[in-house]
């Protein structure tokens, strides 16, 4: 497709009897008119830098593809799992310049075709993607509700230099067509948001869940009001930096990956999340590559979800 470039990796060399989703998803990026889920990468860590992150998180798409495809599809229930995947494609990475705005309506010139008529999935790049891909939504004149999975808010103003990674939901919240309606987080850290951004999201109709209060039962209750269509974003530094080391911002006290994962799936089977982003990934700092593993891991869970659907 015109202004994306084809994943080079390739399918994992198994035996029939077992399969792996490289299978399904590896050259699949002609098969984007007849697909259910469209996979993309937004591989910018730009906005990281302007935020003064750690940067390394352009990385992520090609780290997050290079453990999915390695994945089986899920045992349990292998014939909605490999249903799912016949019409799951991945479509390839944006191609990014370094200059976030033009970056961010790069995504969305591309996600606006697809967004409320195929479930789409962006693989990150720091979280300036999200703005990008809610640019797609107000591009297809579609409303959308947000709910972000992170330990920051990012809802910080615009800086000096322009959008960055900080700033994403503030920008969505306050963009003139009004279509993005409202936004939601989990997974906050108190010491890691300024009472001022928390009063903002609220005084804009928006819910608070910090991490220390989720559970199984709470992240239920949290999706569930959540309207429809909705948009999920998962900023993998939400976890455990044990757990997940390779992040633009690391931090301490994080979500347990069974949690993060419950998430993940149980936003995969709420039929009212129309798309979904996993953000943050950073290979360039990670350890034997468990985070890209846990990217890779929440997107697999994403596409559980869908296929229970």
């Amino acid at each position: 497709m015109s202004g994306l470039s084809v994943p080079s990796i390739l399918a994992p060399l198994t035996s029939p009897e077992d399969p792996r989703l490289g299978r399904w998803l590896a050259g699949s990026h002609s098969r984007v008119p007849d697909a259910r889920v469209i996979l993309v990468g937004f591989p910018s860590d730009a906005g990281v830098a302007r935020n003064g992150g750690r940067p390394g998180a352009s990385g992520g798409p090609a780290a997050i593809r290079d453990a999915l495809y390695k994945m089986t599809p899920d045992a349990r229930s292998p014939e909605a799992f490999a249903a799912l995947l016949e019409r799951t494609v991945d479509a390839g990475d944006i191609a990014v310049s370094g200059d976030v705005e033009a970056d961010q309506h790069a995504l969305a010139d591309t996600i606006a075709p697809w967004v409320g008529e195929k479930t789409v999935i962006v693989l990150g790049g720091g979280h300036e993607t999200a703005y990008g891909h809610l640019l797609g939504y107000c591009q297809a004149q579609r409303d959308v509700h947000v709910l972000n999975w992170d330990a920051h808010a990012d809802v910080r103003e615009v800086g000096a230099s322009g959008a960055h990674s900080g700033s994403p939901f503030r920008q969505a919240l306050e963009h003139p067509s009004g279509h993005v309606r409202s936004y939601s987080v989990a997974g906050l850290h108190p010491w890691r948001v300024a009472a001022a951004h928390a009063d903002w999201i609220r005084a804009r109709g928006g819910r608070i869940a910090w991490g220390a209060d989720l559970d199984r039962a709470a992240i239920d209750a949290f999706i569930h009001p959540t309207p429809r269509p909705a948009m999920a974003s998962f900023d993998i530094d939400a976890v455990a930096a044990p757990e997940a080391p390779g992040v633009s911002a690391p931090g301490v006290g994080g979500l347990s990956p069974r949690l993060w994962l419950h998430a993940a799936e149980a936003c995969g089977r709420a039929r009212g999340v129309g798309s979904f982003e996993v953000v943050e990934a950073n290979p360039r700092l990670d350890q034997d590559g468990r985070t890209a593993t846990l990217a890779a891991l929440t997107v697999w869970h994403i596409l559980r979800g869908l296929a229970a659907r």
